[in-house]
């Protein structure tokens, strides 16, 4: 009767945690320098249609330098949508400036861009022994798309293998 109760008990709270997850606004963190994830495009439709998860609250992040801080003062987000090519605002106030249109594209391109942020975030699970959150990739760049995604599938491969060898060493 103890192991019947106890189950009931168990049941519940976890019945009562996945209504809370339904109604819970999950955090996406949208890192990119132009794309306003909630503007409407043509069609109608909005970027977040690339947002791997679904009753997001967006926060919005334009450079390497805040994606970090983000990340550090609030942890993992339940989602992140990442662009390679970041910069532009630098690359635009330096035009402002009057700085030419060559030297301003050098100084964009000096700018960390979202593969470092990728690279970043892999280091962070890693030190933390952290799964990566879902993700998905909006950069127009097809080589850096292929980088972040690149690097992501090899650390979730890397993840299971850890996961499959502490699994063989409890069996031994």
């Amino acid at each position: 009767m103890i192991v019947i109760y106890n189950f009931i008990i168990i049941h519940k709270e976890k019945k009562r945690a996945f209504e809370e997850l339904k109604t819970k606004k999950m955090k996406l963190l949208w890192l990119d320098d132009i794309r306003d994830p909630l503007a409407v495009l043509d069609g109608g439709g909005s970027w977040l249609v690339f947002s791997p998860i679904q009753h997001t609250e967006v926060i919005w992040v334009k450079s390497y330098d805040s994606f970090v801080s983000w990340i550090k003062e609030n942890g993992l987000p339940d989602g992140i949508c990442f662009d390679h090519d970041l910069g532009m605002e630098v690359a635009l106030a330096a035009r402002a400036t009057g700085m030419s249109k060559r030297k301003s594209r050098a100084l964009k391109k000096e700018e960390k861009s979202g593969f470092d942020c990728a690279k970043w975030l892999v280091e962070y699970c890693l030190d933390n022994k952290l799964n990566l959150p879902p993700y998905n990739i909006q950069s127009a760049n097809p080589v850096g798309k292929a980088n972040i995604d690149g690097l992501f599938k090899s650390f979730n491969i890397h993840c299971a293998r850890i996961r499959l060898n502490k699994i063989s060493e409890m069996h031994l």
